[in-house]
């Protein structure tokens, strides 16, 4: 990537030579160029939140930013472009969006998320933070900026505007107002019984924090999975691979309390989620929650039952890559015998990967929709 400052070689993570999907876009080289050309002072507090890839604060590391987001992935790759750069250790403030927030914030640099309720979230977590002289921009491309986008930055922080679109990248310039706006309360995270009729998790509670996949109520390819889960019985080890707010794992471990259950996902919104949703329901089990890369630290031959809603997005982007790597970390994972079952929808096409990972591949369930599959590890 081309800077004010320099060229920086980036990469996403994990590194894969066949990824052909790049660590930036441009609208982190416009806001690069804003703060260059503008020549804002950074000698503050700098706050870069939902940096995608690291691009943000690698090529702002001079100045010691602080990085917020929600993605594991990002965060590690943050750290790999960081070292790539010659960057010491240290130099970047890596947070979650699940950790206290800087206590005063003298620049704000927000890369506009997919999810409209995580900008809420953060911006309502951030605010108290932000001053009369605080200089907040936000960025991107000009698909992902919308009227409700510009309305939350204005509700929470103050007046807001747009500039010209530069290569389909827009940014967003708002104005903290002088005095503070009155207290507003989070909605988040929010909290729903679920209807009857989907087995052990008939009228139970899932509870979702900001920008976890379908948070107020439940889609329909989980309540079709759930409808259709593998009963266990006795000690198993089952993961619930990608677990969002954790409903999947939280049957299972109500239909089978001897069950040990994992729940892990990339998302720290998406584990805090999992954990709330399987404490509300005070499921009698044992059960693990794990912010990771999928499968990576588990043991080879340690798994009985991996349970899989894989997502085929990566920010903008439509991609297998990720469901290809879960599937690879399930049958490595897997003890022999041990099963994987997928729910996808049928266009994805997910029983030809399978069938060339576990040397099978059977439909447990379909309708016009969706697909649940079932792989075993021979």
């Amino acid at each position: 990537m081309t800077t004010p400052w320099g060229e920086l070689a980036l990469a996403r993570f994990p590194e894969d030579p066949r990824d052909r999907l790049r660590a930036w876009d441009a609208s982190d080289e416009y806001l690069l160029k804003h703060l260059a050309e503008r020549e804002i002072p950074l000698s503050g507090t700098v706050v870069v939140l939902g940096d995608r890839w690291g691009a943000l604060v690698t090529a702002l590391a001079a100045h010691r930013p602080v990085q917020i987001t929600d993605s594991y992935l990002a965060q590690e790759a943050t750290r790999a472009n960081l070292a790539r750069a010659g960057v010491e250790a240290g130099a970047v403030r890596l947070l979650t969006t699940q950790d206290p927030p800087p206590d005063r914030i003298d620049v704000l640099l927000v890369r506009v998320p997919k999810s409209l309720a995580l900008l809420e979230d953060q911006l309502l977590r951030l605010a108290p933070a932000v001053h009369e002289g605080t200089v907040v921009v936000g960025t991107g491309m000009v698909k992902e900026i919308h009227t409700s986008t510009l309305k939350l930055f204005e509700r929470i922080l103050g007046p807001t505007r747009t500039s010209l679109a530069e290569k389909k990248a827009r940014l967003i310039f708002c104005t903290p107002e002088p005095s503070p706006k009155p207290a507003a309360g989070s909605p988040w995270p929010y909290s729903y019984a679920l209807p009857d009729g989907i087995g052990p998790v008939s009228g139970r509670t899932v509870v979702n924090h900001a920008g976890v996949f379908c948070a107020d109520r439940l889609d329909i390819g989980t309540r079709f999975f759930l409808g259709h889960l593998p009963v266990g019985e006795g000690a198993q080890r089952v993961v619930d691979l990608g677990c969002g707010n954790g409903v999947v794992g939280t049957a299972v471990a109500l239909a089978n309390p001897e069950a040990e259950v994992l729940f892990v996902d990339e998302s720290f919104q998406a584990v805090a989620s999992a954990e709330a949703t399987y404490k509300a329901n005070g499921v009698p089990g044992q059960a693990e929650f794990r912010v990771g890369d999928g499968l990576a630290g588990v043991s080879a031959g340690s798994v009985d039952l991996v349970l899989n809603n894989p997502p085929f997005h990566s920010h903008q982007a439509t991609t297998d890559a990720t469901a290809r790597r879960m599937f690879t970390d399930a049958e490595r994972a897997l003890r022999p015998g041990g099963e994987l079952w997928v729910i996808g929808n049928r266009h994805l096409g997910y029983h030809v990967t399978l069938r060339r990972l576990f040397g099978n591949s059977r439909l447990v369930a379909g309708d016009p929709k969706f697909v649940v599959l079932k792989a075993v590890k021979r």
